[in-house]
């Protein structure tokens, strides 16, 4: 007689009980991916709103008056209005800024102005937030995150 090899019932039990285990404990650190990927679009928004801002700067401090408090300045083809050099309003803002796909965010026009995450769990809490530049302040941005 042959004697049979293989493992008992009690030893695949306790294999399945310790990858229930495992499962429950590494599961809620991947349940809420969503949530932190919106939370890192939205925070490359105000990134991408720096950046476009300070080639909006760099365009009117080239052109002779781009600096005062009103003034206009093309790039890529769009006008832009300029207020002490930085865009007048989020939505001049939005016209260098690459924000793709279109469907993915809201401007809100301000002042200040917004620009929101449509898909996120609470629109108005996960957003960028932009205040013009003042003759005595440089622009402001706000990122909110709470409702991505």
């Amino acid at each position: 007689m042959k004697k049979q090899t293989g493992f008992t019932l009690i030893e695949l039990v306790m294999v399945i009980v310790i990858l229930g285990i495992l499962a429950a404990v590494a599961l809620p650190k991947f349940v809420n991916l969503g949530g932190d990927a919106r939370t890192s679009v939205i925070q490359g928004v105000e990134g991408s709103m720096r950046g476009a801002n300070a080639e909006i700067y760099a365009m009117a401090a080239q052109a002779s008056g781009g600096l005062g408090a009103t003034s206009t300045v093309t790039i890529n083809g769009a006008t832009v209005n300029t207020a002490y050099g930085y865009a007048a309003t989020v939505a001049d803002l939005e016209k260098v800024m690459d924000l793709s796909p279109a469907g993915d965010f809201t401007t809100v026009v301000g002042p200040p102005g917004e620009i929101e995450m449509t898909n996120a769990t609470t629109p108005s809490s996960c957003k960028t937030t932009y205040t013009a530049a003042t003759a005595t302040s440089t622009p402001n941005y706000v990122t909110a995150t709470g409702g991505c």
